[in-house]
This record gives structure tokens, sequence and C-alpha cells, in this order.
């Protein structure tokens, strides 16, 4: 009976001693993974492991941003010097009050911190304020993508009634009669003859400069990895796994310059915005918008395209339930064609609320110095 009760009594100890063994492997696991994070990435991009993207997922690898040696030479061109003048000149609306720089303000991060844009007569527009940081490196315009190149997108706010309310075939005209202007034209084309196509190239190539600061993240890919905690490494291993972020969010500007349906297309409801249908028409394509780069993003917002966000911890949250929205009917669904379709790759993470913080804190060493601009004394 001893005999047996001594057994059964190693034998309880054993498995105590396995469990401890185990639970102790289990704490020095998470150890070594929090650890081998850093070693993972304190290396050149290139041998980073892959991210977790889902099949057909057009991505690129994280690329850091280059130090603008010819900032200085740039900012001199003639071209760039008129686009400067032009921009923050509020002579180009129909009321001399608004000009480009009253929605994209330098010190608000070239947005204007609102909700959604507010022009002429105080009119309140429908979608939020893009930034216009790194613009020159974008592949379409406006939330809707509906301009393709800078000078089509400049005309945009001009004309808008609810914007800058300006005529175009009045503009020219209009600055025609400021000397200054003629000065300006005559350095940057050769000619004082000023037209509107040389108004929108020159605002084109002066928006063309704002371009985002270098940030910790870009020092780090760069090879200093003293300058990311190992919190934020393990954000940026969320980043490209769990969180699944690469999925839309990859390259040197985190962004898949293509658009997607988050959820947030309040389709029959107050906040309706159909996005990309308003000028494709297609069914496919009601409530897409484009993708956001997150270069600076702490400095943008708020967030979305009606800028209902302003807490980037809330823009994770609510990635993290899958931009799960009410239920529609599903008769109602299924006989509205144009019923919108929220994109496949929203999915629920399940990440935990430290993960969140972590991935949080990754996300915020994509901003660098605010990039920053005294208004010029404008031609009269």
């Amino acid at each position: 009976m001893k005999s047996i009760s001594l057994k059964l009594f190693f034998f309880i100890f054993s498995i105590g001693i396995v469990y401890s063994l185990l639970s102790f492997g289990v704490r020095l696991s998470e150890t070594i993974t929090s650890s081998s994070w850093r070693e993972l990435y304190s290396k050149p991009v290139k041998e980073w492991p892959k991210p977790n993207v889902d099949k057909d997922v057009l991505w690129q690898e994280f690329e850091s941003l280059a130090v603008d040696t010819n900032y200085y030479e740039t900012r001199d061109d003639p071209k760039v010097v008129l686009g400067q003048m032009l921009f923050f000149d509020p002579k180009l609306s129909g009321s001399n009050q608004i000009s480009c720089s009253s929605c994209h303000d330098p010190e608000l991060a070239w947005g204007d911190a609102r909700e959604v844009s507010l022009g002429n007569d105080h009119l309140r527009g429908k979608r939020n304020t893009p930034s216009l940081y790194n613009i020159g490196a974008r592949k379409s315009f406006f939330w809707d993508g509906r301009a393709t190149t800078l000078e089509e997108q400049a005309q945009g706010p001009i004309t808008a009634h609810h914007e800058m309310n300006m005529e175009s075939k009045s503009l020219a005209k209009k600055l025609a009669k400021v000397k200054g202007y003629a000065i300006l034209f005559q350095k940057a084309y050769g000619s004082s003859t000023i037209t509107y196509d040389k108004i929108l190239h020159a605002l084109a190539d002066f928006q063309k400069t704002i371009q985002s600061k270098r940030s910790r993240f870009d020092a780090f890919i760069d090879g200093d990895y003293s300058q990311l905690s190992d919190q934020e490494i393990e954000g940026l291993h969320l980043f490209r796994t769990k969180a699944r972020c690469m999925n839309c969010h990859s390259g040197k500007y985190f962004t898949d310059e293509s658009f997607h349906n988050i959820g947030l297309t309040y389709y029959k409801r107050e906040y309706e915005d159909l996005g990309l249908f308003t000028i494709t028409k297609k069914a496919e394509d009601v409530g897409k918008f484009r993708t956001p780069s997150l270069r600076d993003v702490m400095y943008t917002g708020p967030w979305m395209h009606n800028g209902l966000f302003d807490n980037i911890t809330g823009v994770v949250n609510m990635y993290n339930s899958g931009m799960h929205m009410i239920d529609p009917d599903e008769n109602e669904k299924a006989a509205d064609p144009f019923f919108p379709k929220t994109d496949v790759l929203m999915q629920p993470l399940n990440l935990t609320d430290d993960e969140i913080v972590s991935l949080v804190s990754f996300i915020k060493t994509l901003s660098g110095r605010q990039y920053k601009m005294e208004r010029p004394e404008i031609p009269r």
C-alpha cells in the first residue's frame, strides 16, 4: 500500500515538474519570440520574412524615403515658385477669400484637420480633405479616383461651387491684371501670357515638392536598428502578419494605390457615399474608396473618406472587428444589385489589447517631422 502511494506521489510530482517546465517553456518561448522579432528585422529589408498577404494581392516591400538632396534647387525652379504663389493666392477663388491652402494648410499636414472640407460661402463638402504629402507619387486623385493627373486634380477644387467657385475661363484674365504675375509667368514659361493650362501645370509642379520627411522607421530600414523599440518592432511584425495590414498598405508609401469597400458606405443612411461607383457606375464599385497612404498618418487625421474617426486606436479597433456593420435585410440585399459588398480582405483580426497597443506604436513611427512652409508674399 505504501509502495503504491509512493509511486502515486512520484507520478504526481513528476507531472507537476513537467507542467512547470512546460509553463516555463511557454514563458521562455514568448521571451524568445519577442527577442527573435528584433533579430528577424534587424537586417536588410530583403532578408525580412515575407508578409502574410492573401492570394492574388499585389504588394510591394517597404522602402525608405531618401533625403531630398535637390530640395533647395527644386524650390528655386521658376515654375515651382509660380505654383507656390498660385497655391497660396485667394484670387484663384471667385470670392477672393479661398486659396488652395485654405484646405491644404502646411501647418496642418497639408490638410485642414476637419471632418469634411469647408469652402465657398462656408459650404461643407461631403468628404475629408486628403493630405498633399507625397501627392506627386500617387497614381490617382480624390477619394473616388476621378482624376489621373495632378493637373486634372488641380482644376477640381478651383471650379467646384462649394470649394473655390471660380470659372476656369475667367481665371487667366483675372490674374493677367496682376502685374506681379506677368513677371512670374515670364520666368517660368518664357512668356508673360497667362493661360489656364499654365496655371494648372505650375500648381502641379509645386505640389510635387510636398514630400514627407524621413521618419524613425526610415532610419530603421536603413540600418539604425536602435530607432525602434521592442514594442514597435512587435507592431511591425503584426502589421506584416496577423493584422493583415499589408494586404492594402505596402511599398514606400504604404498604399496599394487601389480601391476597396471597407464597410463604411452607410448605404441608404445619413452618411451615404457610393465612392468609386459615382465615377464608374459599376455595381461592384459601390462603396469603394482609394487606399490612403500611411505616411505621416498621425498628422493627417481625422481619418477615412468622411473624417468620422479621430482616434487611431479606434481605427485599429474597427479593423480588428472586421469592420462588421449592421446586418442587412437579406431580401432587400438580394433584390438590390447595387447593395455594397464589403471587400473580402476585411476579416476579424482577433488582436489582443496588447497587440493593438504594439500595432499602434509601430504605425506612429511612420510619421516624421512635419513639413511646414512660410506663406509667400502674394503678387498684387
